[in-house]
């Protein structure tokens, strides 16, 4: 897993997506590829509860492999998010610094029932 230098950056592109997984199983919500030659800067994940009649558990990971392989390891672990509610899994102050091969997964704990947003800088060299 490469670290590219981001001194000499040669450009910073804001990016958001948004995920809601139609399955229980883990999903890739961004990935970065081997040589990619990027670093994704993570500023905010947040867990929206679109069910609007009970709690949904909500898991988010960083996996150690790009496009959700590899191991998994926790940011927020089979969090209840309230009936709509959101649940902020990472903000800018606790930004994550996603390299080369690696990705964040989400699972839900009802199908349909989590909206990831997710917001981000991609970073090249």
């Amino acid at each position: 897993m490469a670290n590219p230098n981001i001194v000499n950056v040669t450009s910073i592109l804001g990016t958001t997506t948004y995920l809601t997984p139609a399955n229980t199983t883990a999903n890739t919500l961004l990935s970065n590829a081997a040589s990619s030659g990027l670093v994704f800067k993570i500023n905010q994940i947040v867990c929206a509860n679109v069910n609007g009649s009970s709690a949904v558990n909500a898991t988010v990971s960083i996996n150690n492999a790009a496009a959700g392989a590899g191991t998994n390891f926790p940011v927020i672990s089979t969090i209840a998010v309230p009936a709509s509610a959101s649940v902020i899994a990472v903000d800018k102050t606790t930004a994550i610094y996603l390299m080369e091969n690696s990705s964040i997964v989400v699972t839900s704990g009802t199908a349909s029932g989590i909206t990831y947003t997710i917001s981000y800088e991609s970073i090249a060299s």
